[in-house]
């Protein structure tokens, strides 16, 4: 009986599927693509998010670790990906303060 509810409610599992891809889909084309705040805040949500990430791909259908893996082969690939990776990680060095001048 559990084994039919379950497939009685994957018709209605789908739209919901297909909005957390659309959700995905999105962030990767800010990423690739976006002004390059946007594609910072990508790029942190993508790689560094550990909360709402994971449940997001979870929503999608998708494996969290697969997905990163190929994002991670993408971004080692296309230089302007590998560019704005490095800013961002610039970003989290520590700044002097202005009491250090």
């Amino acid at each position: 009986m559990a084994t039919n509810a379950a497939v009685l409610a994957e018709p209605s599992a789908v739209p919901e599927k297909r909005l957390w891809q659309a959700v995905l889909v999105t962030v990767i084309q800010e990423w690739i693509s976006g002004p390059l705040r946007f594609k910072r805040q990508a790029e942190e949500y993508l790689f560094q998010d550990q909360e709402d990430f994971p449940t997001v791909c979870q929503s999608a259908g998708m494996d969290v670790d697969r997905l990163r893996a190929k994002l991670n082969r993408l971004r080692l690939h296309t230089p302007t990906l590998q560019a704005s990776a490095q800013v961002n990680r610039s970003e989290h060095w520590p700044r002097p303060t202005s009491a250090a001048f």
